[in-house]
């Protein structure tokens, strides 16, 4: 009778759980259904619609409402005139430009703090914070400070007064190559504290028995900075840079506060080139396919980054195995 009787008690053991599991499926996406729908209108619709009108010549001067665009369809002639737009080029050269020369001191600064914080020492805190606090300022915000500071009668150049013993009254911000400079001051500033605070997160995560170990061997401070802790942080080094070179192509509002992409179109990014063909041209169709191929070509920058850094990953767990065998 027994063992008659655990068949049976097994089946409607595995029927309840079966009920279970599908209550606990429909309340999950009973659940979910609302942050769903909000991603199907936050995402999905904004991309549909960005897709539709990329491939006509659309613009609100038409005088007729977007879901009437496919009257003057236009394929992907956008697209094209993407790769013969000069003015893009060079706006994308500029950008280009700030970015390479922002994010190397960047992680030059970045990477000269992690290594100031990494053993403690006396206000440590309040340091840290202090270096933080950039990163908190609103971008606009920072604009506006920078536009301040180098004004023909602002701060900076009266601390050269001072230095130099003489009027210093450069205009900064009407020169084309110091704008540029003022610029990238003012991204260095704001953004530096990320890439330390990255960078020192992955400092902090190398082992200390292997620099105990490495300074007992006789190893200077040098080489175990060399030996041991950049090769563990490889990975952290390609993120740091990864983030902030991908962030920094999006450089708009401290540009726009401080320049307009001027004088001329000496400061102009890629981003300001958008704005102004978006709103000074309206030319949405354009703008459309021009953001399609921005995004498109951002994901395959982070598509690249990650394989990179799977690949890196699985070639140092290959070392450690073989190390260990």
């Amino acid at each position: 009778m027994s063992g008659s009787s655990t068949p049976s008690n097994s089946g409607a053991g595995k029927l309840a759980e079966a009920i279970g599991a599908r209550k606990s499926a429909q309340i999950g996406l009973f659940t979910t259904l609302p942050a769903q729908l909000l991603l199907l209108f936050i995402v999905v619709f904004p991309t549909i619609v960005t897709v539709y009108i990329s491939l006509t010549w659309w613009t609100p001067l038409d005088g007729i409402p977007w879901t009437e665009a496919y009257t003057s369809f236009a394929w992907f002639d956008n697209y094209v005139e993407i790769f013969n737009d000069n003015k893009l080029m060079a706006a994308l050269g500029r950008t280009l430009f700030i970015v390479i020369i922002a994010c190397a001191l960047e992680f030059v600064f970045g990477f000269g703090l992690a290594l100031l914080f990494v053993d403690k020492f006396r206000m440590r805190p309040v340091y840290y914070t202090l270096i933080l606090m950039p990163m908190m300022v609103v971008p606009a915000v920072a604009g506006y400070m920078f536009l301040m500071l180098f004004q023909s009668t602002g701060p900076i150049n009266q601390i050269i007064s001072a230095v130099i013993g003489q009027p210093f009254e450069v205009v900064w911000l009407a020169d084309e190559k110091l704008a540029l400079v003022a610029v990238i001051v003012g991204e260095v500033w704001q953004w530096t504290p990320m890439v330390f605070l990255i960078l020192l997160a992955g400092l902090m995560s190398v082992p200390e028995d292997q620099i105990k170990a490495a300074r007992l061997l006789g190893a200077n401070g040098g080489q175990v900075l060399w030996r041991i802790s950049i090769p563990r942080i490889k990975t952290v080094m390609a993120i740091a840079i990864g983030i902030r070179f991908i962030e920094g192509l999006k450089l708009f509002d401290i540009m726009y506060i401080m320049t307009k992409g001027g004088p001329g179109v000496a400061t102009e990014t890629l981003s300001l080139y958008i704005y102004k063909r978006t709103y000074g041209d309206l030319e949405w169709a354009y703008v459309s396919a021009l953001g399609l191929a921005i995004v498109l070509s951002m994901s395959l920058i982070a598509l690249g980054l990650m394989a990179s850094l799977k690949a890196a990953g699985r070639r140092r767990m290959a070392g450690v195995t073989a190390g260990n065998a």
